[in-house]
């Protein structure tokens, strides 16, 4: 009885570890010593089995994973950063489709703001075995401690950095309750405007010109930089800067060691930016695999993300041209997944943004796409060559409304920045129009 009883446990709990490993199995040895003659073999093969299910049992159950992702780009006493915004939005809808247990988005916080978002997401860390924190926008380095920068900071003088921005050491402080893995990721080395009209009070006091090299201070902790010690991150001509981008492409693959994922961001930025920039990591993990998307039949398996694909192209088609036209174009031709999310984000970011305005008469689009330059016209065509090709006739009266409008709208940009019918761009648009769409063009 005693033996089946503890080989019940063992399957039931899943996880045979620490105390609790040590303890069963101290019992199961008692109930074998008790055991005698020819049910022996039988019993070892039982107590055999049921170890052999509670191993396996423990490596399928899903370790607590939580994330706090903040982008910070409307900086208002320097230049703003484009890409921080979306960089944090991809990355936020990243960990959700990895299957993260929380993941905390916040965009373009104040100090006070970004205090309390880290404060707070220390009590997440609490029980979690995997606690990642990302941070995008400006940060900088001062007499050797790092620190990343609210957008309201005006950082005058040196001192000043104490009280405006947020220590690297503070927030590493806030997850150091995490487990099994503490994960900082930096997109925050950009050249930064503060150090450059900073006043020192201390002369020798010194200013980094990106952020500085740490030691994490306890061990199981990793921190990745955009770019190494010493040296700035590019914010990137696309939706994303090439570090979100590799991060978006390597950091959740199902089953791959984190710092084999690192190392594959590293390649790629290093690939994108002509070997301009190197992303480095900080700290050290143990001997064992960890992954933050395990292969398990519980786990949901992200999407993997290619920028080489037809999708990517035509998300990075869209995003150049920014107009609410052309992520519903997007939208139209890829409804779902990944990359749809992220265009329905930046479609609301888009509406949101948009001062409240009446279109002038005999106005029938958007000014943003009247007095958009031919070049824009160009990015989106990508775009319009996909849904021409993909529309079929069974599916033409669901799209068709949207569709038409969004071909009418870009043909009139078209013309006017100049472009006749016969240019390849305005061919297919007219095409386009003609086969799915009813009226004059």
């Amino acid at each position: 009885m005693c033996i089946a009883r503890f080989a019940l446990i063992l399957i039931v709990l899943g996880r045979a570890k620490e105390g609790l490993f040590v303890n069963t199995v101290f019992h199961v040895c008692i109930c074998v010593s008790l055991t005698r003659g020819r049910h022996f073999a039988r019993v070892a093969a039982v107590l055999l089995f049921a170890l052999t299910v509670a191993g396996s049992a423990g490596s399928a159950l899903a370790e607590k994973r939580v994330a706090l992702v903040i982008g910070n780009s409307a900086y208002s006493n320097v230049t703003s950063l484009p890409n921080p915004a979306s960089d944090a939005e991809a990355m936020g809808i990243l960990f959700k489709s990895a299957g993260f247990d929380v993941v905390e988005q916040r965009q373009n916080l104040v100090s006070a703001e970004m205090r309390r978002a880290i404060r707070d997401f220390s009590d997440k860390a609490q029980n979690a075995d995997i606690a990642v924190i990302y941070f995008a926008g400006h940060g900088i380095e001062v007499d050797g401690v790092n620190y990343l920068i609210p957008i309201d900071s005006r950082l005058e003088r040196d001192v000043d950095v104490e009280d405006e921005a947020v220590s690297l050491d503070r927030v590493l402080k806030m997850i150091e309750p995490a487990k099994r893995l503490r994960l900082v990721i930096l997109d925050a080395c950009r050249d930064n405007p503060f150090g450059k009209a900073m006043k020192r009070t201390i002369a020798t006091r010194a200013i980094g010109r990106g952020l500085g090299p740490v030691e994490p201070p306890t061990s199981d902790t990793l921190i990745a930089f955009a770019a190494k010690a010493g040296s700035t991150a590019a914010d990137g001509a696309g939706a994303n800067s090439p570090f979100t981008t590799a991060l978006l492409k390597h950091l959740v693959t199902p089953g791959l060691d984190v710092r084999l994922a690192l190392g594959q961001v590293r390649d790629d930025v290093l690939k994108a930016t002509g070997r301009k920039q190197e992303p480095f990591v900080y700290g050290s993990l143990g001997g064992s695999t960890v992954t933050l998307t395990a292969l398990t039949k519980n786990e949901p398996v992200p999407q993997r993300l290619d920028p080489n694909t037809d999708i990517a192209r035509d998300y990075e088609a869209a995003a150049k041209v920014g107009t609410k036209e052309a992520w519903d174009a997007f939208l139209v031709t890829h409804p779902n997944g990944f990359y749809a999310d992220l265009a329905r984000a930046q479609r609301a970011k888009y509406e949101a943004s948009k001062p409240a305005s009446k279109s002038r008469k005999g106005d029938t689009a958007p000014q943003s796409l009247q007095h958009a330059p031919a070049r824009r016209f160009g990015a989106v065509s990508s775009v319009k060559k996909q849904q021409v090709n993909r529309t079929q006739t069974s599916n033409v009266s669901r799209v068709a409304p949207e569709y038409c409008a969004n071909v009418r709208a870009m043909l009139q940009q078209g013309r006017a920045s100049g472009l006749s019918n016969d240019h390849p761009n305005m061919a297919l648009g007219i095409s386009g129009y003609r086969q799915h769409c009813k009226g004059a063009i």
